[in-house]
């Protein structure tokens, strides 16, 4: 497998790529993975990196740039042909050569930009709502839908979270009851902190389709289109991803025709939990390369800052940071590959409880390799990591950014007990055999 993609002044700090695009040979990667990052990385370093700061500070990502995007394929990449509109691959890599590392690639390439806000403007939302439409939709949602999706066209995005039940999914208050002629469910509720929101054509939403007011039970995915009379939106301000359209929802007396529910009514709530899956590795895999990134400027600044008459990196105690950011990035990924592997050779495990577990698990960790990556970096910069300008305003960005992949997905507080018990509940299934 040859490498390329990286420049020498890149290669000059290490760790600050993954070990296959480096000199380690992988099991994992082939010609078309490498392909495909060359063909990313360049798009993205004339058409967005270049932008990303301006709209930031501007809160969205311009028409134009969304448009670029989808016609480049990077909108639901992946998505069987029929779902494409016929359109080739990104980097016109075969059909049957795709799998979820060219996904990855793309998540960790996009990951790369200074500033998330971006990058989640330019269609993150879709990532993790329209899942649930390719996996658990009918044959006509998923070809009423996926391929505007794709081509830029229509925009999703997904309302779980609501002002009293975050990663608490169960205590949604959300509710949708059947009309009277049985032909539409009436839809009240909020939705909270939702990404693309104010700018998306549809939401797939959780609801409460039952009578009980609390638990598992009872709750459906429905696709609501956010043009419906009665539904307002605002957007929320957060302390970063400003350019990722966060979102209020209301809902007020909504009718969604009953044939936009997805999957079997008041069984949403383990469709829901296995959508998160593919969200946690798409989290994971972006906050280990912003960790990279800390990382990267950190070092830079390192060679280049002197004190006491030598640079920064001569002093034992800099290297001791870098060694524990490496260790932690390189670790954490590698088990990020290991699973992201196993899916490859089994495609529905994804929506396992064995994978479930560590995905949750993964995504917790990798959210504390950023914050502790991010932290350190912060350190070598000293007070230049605390200024919005000049040499260290990458990682003040992501020091702002950040919080919302560690919250996002559900917190890590409650995403270590899920791992736990989901593997508890297997082992103890298995000793029962």
């Amino acid at each position: 497998m040859e490498r390329k993609g990286s420049s020498a002044s890149q290669q000059i700090v290490p760790f600050t790529e993954q070990a296959w695009a480096g000199s380690l040979e992988s099991p994992y990667y082939r010609d078309s993975h490498i392909k495909l990052r060359k063909y990313v990385r360049q798009y993205l370093e004339t058409e967005v990196f270049p932008y990303a700061e301006e709209w930031e500070l501007k809160g969205e990502v311009p028409r134009q740039a969304y448009a670029v995007h989808a016609a480049k394929g990077f909108i639901l990449p992946g998505l069987p042909r029929k779902y494409r509109n016929g359109k080739n691959l990104p980097a016109d890599i075969p059909d049957e050569e795709w799998d979820l590392f060219h996904n990855l690639i793309i998540t960790e390439e996009t990951s790369r930009s200074p500033h998330m806000g971006p990058i989640w403007g330019l269609g993150s939302a879709n990532t993790i709502s329209c899942p649930a439409i390719l996996n658990f939709g009918t044959e006509e949602q998923r070809m009423k839908y996926l391929p505007d999706v794709h081509s830029g066209k229509i925009r999703f995005c997904l309302g779980i979270t609501e002002p009293e039940a975050g990663s608490d999914v169960s205590a949604i208050r959300s509710t949708a009851k059947l009309s009277s002629d049985g032909k539409n469910f009436i839809v009240n509720g909020s939705k909270k902190w939702i990404t693309n929101g104010i700018w998306a054509d549809y939401i797939v939403a959780a609801v409460r389709t039952s009578s009980t007011p609390s638990g598992a039970s009872g709750i459906s995915l429905l696709i609501i289109p956010l043009s419906s009379p009665g539904i307002t939106r605002r957007r929320i301000a957060n302390s970063g991803v400003h350019a990722s359209g966060s979102t209020f929802i209301l809902f007020s007396d909504v009718l969604v025709p009953r044939e936009n529910l997805l999957g079997e009514e008041n069984k949403g709530f383990k469709m829901v939990m296995s959508n998160f899956n593919p969200e946690r590795l798409h989290l994971a895999g972006s906050a280990l390369q912003m960790a990279r990134t800390c990382y990267k400027e950190a070092y830079g600044h390192a060679l280049r800052r002197k004190t006491f008459g030598k640079a920064l990196i001569e002093n034992q105690v800099m290297r001791a940071k870098f060694a524990g950011m490496a260790r932690m990035i390189e670790s954490a990924h590698a088990w990020m590959e290991q699973i992201v592997w196993h899916i490859v050779q089994h495609p529905r495990s994804e929506q396992t409880a064995d994978v479930g577990a560590r995905l949750a698990l993964l995504k917790v960790q990798s959210g504390k390799v950023l914050e502790y990556c991010c932290r350190e970096a912060q350190q070598v910069f000293g007070g230049l990591g605390y200024s919005k300008e000049g040499p260290g305003r990458v990682v003040e960005q992501i020091s702002r950014d950040l919080r919302v992949l560690v919250v996002g997905g559900g917190s890590e507080e409650i995403l270590d007990d899920l791992g736990i018990k989901l593997t508890l509940s297997l082992a103890q299934s298995k000793a029962s055999l």
